[in-house]
């Protein structure tokens, strides 16, 4: 019975050997914490993307966009605070919204 239980004893001592050298080892999470996640990622590759396209724009249309989209004021308050009627505020804006469209498009980017 030695003889045999020896045996055992030692092929489970070499499964286990074996088993932990097929396991990948455990990596400390840390510095992967540090890897922005991919939501992020996308998220600054569109406003760089977004940025560019802005650039590709006249400063007029640029401003008319930047005052109702991304400052959100309304076509009024706009037209105040560049100091230009309500109407052409409305023109630069669907001008530069197709300008936009036309950028992105060229970039890759669909709706």
């Amino acid at each position: 019975v030695r003889p045999w239980l020896v045996t055992v004893a030692r092929r489970i001592v070499i499964d286990n050997h074996r088993s932990r050298q097929a396991r990948p080892r455990e990596v400390d999470p840390s510095p992967l914490e540090v890897i922005p996640a991919e939501d992020e990622i996308d998220k600054a590759l569109w406003l760089m993307t977004l940025s560019d396209a802005l650039e590709d724009l006249t400063p007029a249309h640029r401003e008319a966009l930047v005052e109702t989209y991304f400052k959100g004021r309304t076509v009024n308050e706009a037209a105040e605070a560049l100091g230009i009627p309500s109407g052409t505020v409305r023109s630069r804006v669907f001008y530069a919204l197709r300008s936009m469209k036309l950028a992105l498009e060229e970039r890759g980017i669909t709706a």
